[in-house]
């Protein structure tokens, strides 16, 4: 009985009154969505000549029009660097001459320290490094649990038993 429609009214038809009542709560939810506000709630509208900022455009005009100019010298200084194919205008410059004599006296510099490197003798033993390395092998091998890696020069022990041949005879391995 909880679950079933209870009118505000005593009513003959329960169901009906129920129907009813729901068309007209629906209408009610329908125009309370569809009302608009009455007090107007917007701030007044900004003049144009504030929301323009002519100030402002005109210095982005200037700024893109000075940009503007520099890119257009810009792209003719590369495009004469193109068409000359990037060699000096003035062969005949006061400092080339010098220019020249530095090239050279850094590459005999160069060459002098080379020469210098060259000749010099190592300080460090390398062929002590080598003994001790060896010796330190050795000693590696002797303690190891397990036989030392084989060398390519040596030869495996599944290559021997590869190379070995075995034949059957009356069901027993004999080696030959």
């Amino acid at each position: 009985m909880h679950r079933s429609y209870q009118p505000l009214k005593p009513v003959t038809n329960r169901y009906l009154q129920q129907r009813w009542d729901q068309n007209n709560f629906d209408n009610h939810r329908r125009k309370v969505t569809s009302a608009l506000p009455v007090v107007d709630n917007k701030g007044t509208r900004t003049p144009t000549h504030v929301q323009l900022k002519l100030k402002k455009l005109q210095l982005q005009d200037e700024r893109l029009s000075v940009i503007d100019r520099d890119n257009r010298l810009l792209a003719s200084k590369l495009a004469n660097i193109v068409c000359s194919k990037g060699l000096v205008d003035h062969k005949n410059h006061l400092n080339s001459d010098k220019r020249k004599e530095e090239l050279l006296l850094v590459g005999r510099q160069n060459q002098a320290i080379y020469q210098r490197i060259m000749s010099r003798q190592s300080e460090y033993r390398h062929q002590l490094w080598l003994d001790d390395w060896e010796r330190a092998a050795r000693r590696r091998d002797d303690i190891s649990r397990y036989p030392p890696r084989v060398n390519s020069n040596q030869v495996s022990p599944e290559k021997e038993r590869n190379d070995t041949k075995w034949v059957k005879v009356n069901a027993f391995a004999h080696y030959l």
